[in-house]
């Protein structure tokens, strides 16, 4: 009795979330979506920037895509 209870319950939870379709991004939305404060990393050049200084410091490189060992130097 307790698996038909299972997966019942399995089957209704999955097919609930089938209904769900992906929604198109309108023309007037994408400038929204574009926003600086949008972005994960607003300013890029200052992440390179603290990237740099990181790895630098940590000497050590991978991850980021930042060159360069611990003497700071690309």
């Amino acid at each position: 009795m307790r698996p038909v209870v299972l997966i019942l319950i399995s089957l209704l939870a999955l097919s609930g979330c089938s209904a769900l379709s992906p929604q198109e991004v309108k023309p007037w939305e994408r400038g929204r979506l574009a926003s600086d404060a949008m972005q994960l990393e607003p300013d890029s050049m200052d992440g390179f920037a603290d990237d740099h200084i990181y790895f630098s410091k940590e000497a050590s490189t991978g991850g980021k895509g930042v060159g360069g060992g611990g003497c700071g130097c690309n």
